[in-house]
Protein backbone atom coordinates (compact mmCIF):
# COMPACT_ATOMS: atom_id res chain seq x y z
CA UNK A 1 0.00 0.00 0.00
CA UNK A 2 1.42 3.39 -0.95
CA UNK A 3 2.71 5.41 2.02
CA UNK A 4 1.45 8.78 0.74
CA UNK A 5 -2.09 7.51 1.20
CA UNK A 6 -1.43 7.29 4.95
CA UNK A 7 0.93 10.24 5.38
CA UNK A 8 -1.61 12.74 4.06
CA UNK A 9 -4.78 14.48 5.15
CA UNK A 10 -7.11 14.43 2.15
CA UNK A 11 -9.40 17.43 1.57
CA UNK A 12 -12.63 17.32 -0.43
CA UNK A 13 -12.11 19.36 -3.61
CA UNK A 14 -15.84 19.56 -4.33
CA UNK A 15 -15.21 21.86 -7.29
CA UNK A 16 -13.70 18.83 -9.07
CA UNK A 17 -16.41 16.26 -8.24
CA UNK A 18 -17.54 14.10 -11.16
CA UNK A 19 -20.22 11.52 -11.81
CA UNK A 20 -17.64 8.92 -10.72
CA UNK A 21 -17.41 10.40 -7.22
CA UNK A 22 -16.15 13.07 -4.87
CA UNK A 23 -12.57 14.22 -5.48
CA UNK A 24 -10.12 14.55 -2.58
CA UNK A 25 -6.71 16.22 -2.84
CA UNK A 26 -3.77 16.09 -0.42
CA UNK A 27 -3.59 18.90 2.13
CA UNK A 28 -1.33 21.58 0.69
CA UNK A 29 -2.73 21.23 -2.83
CA UNK A 30 -3.69 24.53 -4.44
CA UNK A 31 -7.42 24.59 -3.67
CA UNK A 32 -9.45 27.77 -3.99
CA UNK A 33 -10.75 29.48 -0.87
CA UNK A 34 -14.27 28.46 0.00
CA UNK A 35 -16.98 29.57 2.39
CA UNK A 36 -18.15 25.97 2.38
CA UNK A 37 -16.14 23.89 4.88
CA UNK A 38 -14.11 21.07 3.33
CA UNK A 39 -14.48 17.52 4.54
CA UNK A 40 -11.21 15.80 5.46
CA UNK A 41 -10.20 12.15 5.42
CA UNK A 42 -7.18 10.64 7.18
CA UNK A 43 -6.21 6.97 6.91
CA UNK A 44 -3.70 5.06 9.04
CA UNK A 45 -1.79 1.96 7.97
CA UNK A 46 -3.26 0.03 10.95
CA UNK A 47 -6.77 0.16 9.44
CA UNK A 48 -8.09 3.12 11.40
CA UNK A 49 -9.59 6.20 9.78
CA UNK A 50 -10.77 9.66 10.76
CA UNK A 51 -13.35 11.58 8.78
CA UNK A 52 -13.98 15.22 9.59
CA UNK A 53 -17.27 16.73 8.46
CA UNK A 54 -18.66 20.20 9.21
CA UNK A 55 -20.68 20.35 12.40
CA UNK A 56 -23.64 22.63 13.16
CA UNK A 57 -21.35 25.66 13.47
CA UNK A 58 -19.17 24.63 10.48
CA UNK A 59 -16.25 23.52 12.69
CA UNK A 60 -14.99 20.04 11.76
CA UNK A 61 -16.40 17.16 13.79
CA UNK A 62 -14.35 13.96 13.86
CA UNK A 63 -16.03 10.69 13.03
CA UNK A 64 -13.67 7.80 13.82
CA UNK A 65 -13.79 4.74 11.63
CA UNK A 66 -12.01 1.79 10.06
CA UNK A 67 -11.01 0.89 6.54
CA UNK A 68 -10.43 -2.37 4.68
CA UNK A 69 -9.50 -3.42 1.16
CA UNK A 70 -12.30 -4.97 -0.86
CA UNK A 71 -10.84 -6.25 -4.15
CA UNK A 72 -8.71 -3.14 -4.67
CA UNK A 73 -11.34 -0.68 -3.45
CA UNK A 74 -10.67 0.83 -0.03
CA UNK A 75 -13.89 0.90 1.99
CA UNK A 76 -13.97 3.32 4.93
CA UNK A 77 -16.78 2.93 7.47
CA UNK A 78 -17.27 5.88 9.81
CA UNK A 79 -19.75 6.81 12.52
CA UNK A 80 -23.34 7.57 11.66
CA UNK A 81 -23.55 4.88 8.97
CA UNK A 82 -21.39 6.67 6.40
CA UNK A 83 -19.37 4.54 4.00
CA UNK A 84 -16.66 5.99 1.76
CA UNK A 85 -15.49 3.82 -1.13
CA UNK A 86 -12.18 4.95 -2.63
CA UNK A 87 -12.70 3.80 -6.21
CA UNK A 88 -9.63 5.48 -7.73
CA UNK A 89 -6.40 6.71 -6.17
CA UNK A 90 -3.13 8.27 -7.19
CA UNK A 91 -0.51 10.24 -5.20
CA UNK A 92 -2.37 13.49 -5.86
CA UNK A 93 -6.03 12.47 -6.05
CA UNK A 94 -8.66 10.20 -4.54
CA UNK A 95 -12.08 9.55 -6.05
CA UNK A 96 -14.58 8.62 -3.36
CA UNK A 97 -18.16 7.37 -3.57
CA UNK A 98 -20.04 8.34 -0.43
CA UNK A 99 -22.99 6.32 0.84
CA UNK A 100 -24.97 7.50 3.86
CA UNK A 101 -27.26 4.92 5.41
CA UNK A 102 -30.41 5.70 7.34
Amino acid sequence: METRLFATAWLHAFEEDTAEGAVYRPRGSPLPLSRRPRERLELEADGTARYFAPGPDDRPVEQPGRWHDENGVLVVSVGGGTELRIVDRSPGRLVVRVQRKG
